[in-house]
C-alpha cells in the first residue's frame, strides 16, 4: 500500500507518537495507561494506524487531547465534543460577512440574556 493513503496514515501515525513522547516519559508507559498491548502500539505506530480500530484511535486521541479527524491539537480541559462545536459554530461565522457576523454577535447576546439558554456551570 504506497500511495498518498499510507503516507497520510503514517503521518497520523508520526503525529500520534511525537504526541505521545511529548506528553509520557515512553510509548510503554502510555500503552499500559491505555490499556492497549505494546507490541500492538508500536506495530501501529511504525506501520500506520489504518489496522487500529477506529475506537481505539479516539480514545488515543482523547487521551492525548487531538482531534481525531485532522489530528491538530485540542484545547485541554474541553472535550472533544466541546471543541467540534466550537469548530463548527466557528466554521460557519467565518463564512460571513461583516454584516452577518455583527448579526451572528448581537443574536447570540440576546441568547444569554434568556434563561433557558444560559449555561449552568457546564464550562
Amino acid at each position: 500500500m504506497n500511495g498518498p493513503e499510507n503516507s497520510i496514515s503514517g503521518n497520523r501515525a508520526e503525529i500520534l507518537k511525537q504526541e505521545i513522547l511529548k506528553q509520557y516519559k515512553s510509548v510503554r508507559q502510555f500503552a499500559i495507561e491505555m490499556s492497549i498491548p505494546y507490541s500492538t502500539l508500536v506495530t501501529a505506530l511504525d506501520r500506520g494506524i489504518e489496522g487500529m480500530a477506529y475506537g481505539t484511535v479516539i480514545k488515543m486521541c482523547e487521551k492525548l487531547s487531538l482531534n481525531p479527524v485532522d489530528f491538530t491539537s485540542l484545547e485541554r480541559g474541553q472535550g472533544l465534543g466541546e471543541q467540534i462545536v466550537e469548530n463548527r459554530v466557528m466554521q460557519v461565522y467565518y463564512r460571513l460577512n461583516r454584516n452577518g457576523r455583527r448579526k451572528a454577535m448581537d443574536y447570540m447576546s440576546d441568547l444569554v440574556l434568556i434563561d433557558k439558554y444560559q449555561s449552568a456551570g457546564e464550562e
